[in-house]
C-alpha cells in the first residue's frame, strides 16, 4: 500500500496516541546499597497503525537518579533499537530550554534519532494532556532538549481528525567525503551505479549518515552491504555512522526520491 510522508508520520502519531490513552507502565528495578529503585517505562510502536509493528521504543518518563552506565545497561536490557530517558527539571528551566531527553541505542548514547524524538514527544504530550484533562485534539508543542540541541515537536489534528506530529530538526552539518571506489567495495555496488555529479558525503541533522546517490532503482533494491566492513570503516567516528542510499529513479511521478537505510542489526528508517 502506497503512503506519503505525511500519512506515514500521522500513522505513527496515532499509534503512539492510542498507546498513551490509557497509560500502562512496566517497571524496572535498579539495585543499590540502600535498596531497590523502581523506574516506570512504556514501550510504544512508532510509524505504524498496527500494534507490535513499526519502530519499537521504550520511554522512561522520569529517569532522575540514573547514572550514564545504568541508562546504557537499561538500553541493552530493553534490546530495542532506541530507549529514551526523560530527566524532568524545574518548570521555569523547561520553559526556557525544553524537556531534557537522552537517547540510547544498545551500544551507546546518540545525540538524536527520528522515531525516538517523535515517540517521546507524543508520550510526554499525552501525559500532559491527561494531567490537565484537556482535549486530545488541541494543538500542542513539546520542546525537547536533546544532545543535539532544542527540538520542538508540534502535534495537532488535521482535517480528518488524525493527530499529526511535525518536528523541526537542526540545520545540516556537512562532513567528510568518501571515495567512490571505497564505497563500492563496502556496499556491493558498481561504480556505474553511483552518480558522478554528487559526492558521497557525511551529512548530519543530529545523526550522521554518508549519503550515497544511486542512479537506478534496481541497484537500490538489490543492495547487499558488507556490514562488518562498514562498521570497521566508520569505527573511528565518535557517533555511530552508516551509509544512507537514495535514488531519484522512483518510477512514480508523485515520488521524488526513494531511499534505504540498511544496518547490521536490520533495516532502519
Amino acid at each position: 500500500m502506497r503512503t506519503n510522508r505525511r500519512a506515514f508520520l500521522q500513522s505513527g502519531a496515532v499509534t503512539a496516541a492510542a498507546a498513551i490513552a490509557q497509560p500502562q507502565f512496566a517497571a524496572i528495578h535498579t539495585p543499590e546499597s540502600t535498596g531497590d529503585r523502581k523506574y516506570r517505562f512504556m514501550q510504544i510502536d512508532v510509524f505504524t497503525s498496527r500494534r507490535l509493528e513499526g519502530n519499537a521504543l521504550a520511554v522512561f518518563p522520569d529517569a532522575r537518579g540514573l547514572s550514564d552506565d545504568e541508562m546504557q545497561a537499561m538500553a541493552r536490557e530493553t534490546n530495542l533499537p532506541e530507549t529514551t530517558f526523560v530527566l524532568p527539571r524545574d518548570p521555569a528551566i523547561e520553559k526556557e530550554k525544553g524537556i531534557k531527553v537522552r537517547i540510547f541505542i544498545r551500544e551507546q548514547e546518540i545525540p538524536f534519532g527520528g522515531h525516538p524524538t517523535l515517540g517521546t514527544a507524543m508520550v510526554l504530550g499525552n501525559l500532559q494532556t491527561a494531567a490537565k484533562k484537556s482535549a486530545a485534539h488541541e494543538k500542542q508543542e513539546i520542546v525537547l532538549d536533546l544532545k543535539v540541541g532544542k527540538m520542538p515537536v508540534t502535534f495537532y489534528a488535521d482535517e480528518t481528525g488524525h493527530i499529526f506530529g511535525e518536528r523541526r530538526q537542526v540545520d545540516p552539518v556537512f562532513g567528510a567525503t568518501h571515495d567512490h571506489s571505497a564505497v563500492v567495495a563496502l556496499t556491493g555496488l558498481k561504480l556505474e551505479d553511483i552518480h558522478d555529479d554528487a559526492p558521497i558525503q557525511t551529512v548530519s541533522t543530529g545523526l550522521p549518515f554518508a549519503m550515497v546517490l544511486i542512479k537506478r532503482l534496481e541497484a537500490l533494491r538489490s543492495l547487499r552491504p558488507n556490514f562488518k566492513r562498514i562498521e570497521e570503516y566508520f569505527s573511528r567516528e565518535p557517533v555511530r555512522t552508516d551509509f544512507y542510499y537514495i535514488t531519484s529513479d522512483t518510477r512514480n511521478s508523485k515520488i521524488s526520491y526513494r531511499s534505504r537505510a540498511i544496518f547490521g542489526d536490520g533495516p532502519g528508517g
